[in-house]
């Protein structure tokens, strides 16, 4: 099977990869990303996010200060908290990672979900909470803004630092949705890499965030009322709550156990059969546990009419086989019975 992994152990029970095997689907993709993908890309685009939040989060304080513009304050509150997640963001990278052992056959991959997932809901505390707090506030207790030319200046910086790091998760989540023949929306919503989706919604959110302050600064200078101003941050913290619970419910997706995309099973299918001594399929799970990884677990009907202990020898060897793919940390395989249908694709 194609694709790639941060780690290429296999789980102790599909035993060392046979000498000279390649893997089963070398040409199809696993799990959202072009062979060859170590995690580099991934964390590229976790620094390029975090050195663009905190400038930006260091100028909209500031503007924020001198304008006395609650939606600069809330986009502030924004930037400081995407700051603080890439840190958890890197985390994750980092220990999801760290290869198989004795005590996680499965490695760590799951961590990244879990770092995540921390990062999801700093978003919406530091991020939205404070947003809608603050803007409720400004509604109760209305103060006039100032020095509206000053908080244009900051909103374009943060505009062209935020599309650099929006580019850059793009350029990384582009050509993965075209190996998957996705679109790229659909690509980051369903990938298995929860860091590249965190940039992407985030820089997204921040982009969109940034047109919502610009229009509500503007409104306030053309009326002389705080109550656009105010109305601005309240809707960038809903538009945060929103980010913020789609992240959360994808990472909590893939913590509970999710099956990998139905393109994937169906190439999986494909390679098994394409292997000289299966001759059939009847059952395949294959199970997401880290950004491109997966475990295996199937029924296979071999060929020819063997002993059980040569059946035992050849279902070994044809884990191995799987389990030699970057995107597969193991495989466990047992024999189909005559009566099992055979899957379809």
């Amino acid at each position: 099977m194609a694709g790639e992994q941060d780690s290429d152990e296999a789980s102790a029970r599909s035993g060392p990869p046979v000498a000279g095997s390649r893997g089963l689907v070398r040409p199809v993709p696993l799990l959202g990303g072009p062979a060859g993908h170590d995690g580099s890309e991934s964390l590229t685009t976790i620094l390029v996010a975090f050195g663009a939040n905190i400038l930006i989060a260091m100028a909209k304080s500031a503007a924020a200060a001198v304008t006395g513009s609650a939606a600069l304050l809330a986009e502030a509150a924004h930037s400081w908290a995407d700051t603080g997640n890439e840190i958890f963001l890197l985390i994750a990278n980092r220990r999801s990672r760290r290869p198989p052992d004795q005590a996680h056959p499965f490695g760590h991959g799951r961590e990244a979900y879990v770092w995540s997932l921390f990062a999801a809901l700093g978003l919406f505390v530091a991020g939205a909470a404070v947003s809608v707090t603050h803007g409720v506030q400004e509604l109760l207790h209305p103060e006039p803004a100032s020095d509206f030319a000053v908080g244009y200046a900051v909103l374009a910086f943060s505009f062209v630092f935020e599309g650099i790091s929006f580019r850059q998760s793009v350029r990384q989540a582009r050509p993965e949705a075209e190996s998957m023949h996705r679109d790229l929306i659909e690509h980051v919503l369903i990938t298995s890499d929860p860091t590249l989706r965190a940039v992407f919604a985030e820089d997204s959110a921040a982009l969109i965030g940034l047109v919502i302050a610009a229009a509500a600064l503007g409104a306030h200078q053309l009326t002389g009322s705080p109550v656009p101003d105010a109305a601005g941050s309240i809707l960038i913290g809903v538009l945060l709550a929103v980010v913020a619970i789609i992240l959360i419910n994808r990472n909590r997706r893939f913590l509970v156990g999710q099956e990998a995309d139905p393109r994937v099973r169906t190439a999986a299918i494909q390679a098994l059969l394409a292997a000289p001594e299966v001759a059939r399929v009847t059952y395949l799970r294959l199970e997401i546990v880290g950004p491109r990884m997966v475990w295996v677990v199937g029924d296979v009907d071999l060929t020819g009419d063997d002993t059980e202990s040569h059946l035992a020898v050849r279902l070994r060897a044809l884990e191995a086989r799987i389990s030699s793919s970057p995107a597969v940390v193991g495989a466990v395989l047992s024999l189909s019975a005559p009566d099992e249908p055979t899957l379809m694709f």
